[in-house]
């Protein structure tokens, strides 16, 4: 069952388009990301299906409730929309304790004191805040507050809950752990989520789907391991992962593949959409998939190394290409010969795309 669709929403601010005909869904128990470079539009979509922002056309339907209608122009306000909202800043009142701050929205709603008293223990428990209801935000840390906020927006059971970049607040550690805890909750507790993020990994460990965002369009759709093993455009295969770019010449297509050329060098690569024999091309391949070789073989490239750097479990090399002073990233854990490296690009792995 869809709990939210968005049908060709555009958003304009003045003469400055930000969506321009976005259309997704979210089904129940799906968590989505919006992912995307600032300015991208994400940010404007999760506050258009909160109600936060006045889109200009399309439709916006949660349920079975059309809550934003274009043609003919209908709106239900953010308020009544029954939607969880977590902020960036988790907007806790201060002087409200963790028990009051999670039990407003239903005090809102004129709740049974009973009821509320309930559901709020409920919900501190499941967070493993039962412990802290009778304190501050002041005297929590960033991640107790983080899922002060998150209880917030569960306590009244909405059918999608939107989530704003909810671990931007947080340092590297507690990110890692906090990414965890919210993919296991969303998943124990089958919860409907939409969420902003710019953090590629953070996306690719609690979604189930990611829709890239580029210049208010959808630039493409699918699962974290269609997103990262199946570029559709240039702009998907340099967003996602840590990679490695070559600029050239195209100058064979078939079967699918294309071969690329630089300065000395050449390699084939799975073709992408519209690229021509003749044209300039990019071939982009993640840094991990280039391939220490012990010899020369198929599409390879021979190369000195020019350092290396130790990062605990392996060690990063670095490579310049003679002619066009590419740079080519590669990791691994020792190197027979410095001078004569052998580096494989695996064809499935390096993908080509027209230059733009």
């Amino acid at each position: 069952m869809i709990e939210l669709a968005v049908e060709d929403l555009h958003l304009t601010y003045g003469d400055n388009p930000v969506l321009k005909g976005v259309s997704m869904n979210l089904k129940r128990g799906e968590v989505v990301s919006l992912l995307g470079p600032s300015g991208s539009g994400k940010t404007t979509l999760l506050r258009a299906v909160a109600g936060l922002e006045k889109p200009t056309s399309g439709a916006i339907i949660i349920g079975k409730s059309r809550v934003y209608n274009g043609t003919p122009r209908s709106e239900i306000p953010a308020e009544e929309r029954n939607l969880g909202l977590v902020f960036q800043s988790y907007a806790l009142w201060p002087h409200k304790t963790v028990f009051d701050n999670v039990a407003y929205p239903l005090k809102l709603r004129k709740v049974a004191a009973r009821e509320i008293t309930e559901r709020v223990e409920n919900v501190l428990a499941q967070l493993g805040l039962g412990h802290l209801g009778k304190r501050h935000p002041h005297q929590l840390s960033g991640g107790q507050q983080q899922r002060v906020a998150i209880g917030r927006a569960l306590v009244y059971n909405p059918p999608v809950i939107l989530l704003d970049e909810p671990l931007s607040n947080l340092d590297a550690r507690l990110r890692e752990e906090a990414r965890v805890f919210l993919r296991e909750l969303i998943i124990r507790l089958g919860l409907s989520a939409l969420m902003v993020t710019h953090d590629q990994n953070e996306a690719m460990a609690i979604s189930d789907r990611i829709l890239l965002l580029n210049n208010g369009k959808i630039e493409q759709q699918g699962t974290p391991q269609e997103m990262y093993d199946a570029p559709q455009t240039l702009f998907s295969a340099e967003f996602m992962g840590s990679n490695n770019r070559l600029p050239g010449k195209v100058t064979g297509i078939r079967d699918g593949k294309a071969y690329i050329q630089g300065n000395g060098w050449g390699l084939w690569g799975m073709a992408g959409a519209g690229l021509q024999v003749g044209q300039p091309g990019v071939a982009v391949i993640r840094v991990e998939r280039v391939i220490l070789a012990d010899g020369p073989g198929e599409n390879q490239l021979a190369l000195p190394l020019l350092t290396s750097m130790y990062l605990g479990d392996r060690r990063e090399y670095l490579f310049r290409t003679p002619g066009d002073d590419i740079a080519i990233r590669a990791y691994g854990h020792a190197l027979c010969d410095p001078q004569h490296c052998w580096l494989s690009f695996p064809e499935q792995q390096l993908w080509i795309f027209p230059q733009p």
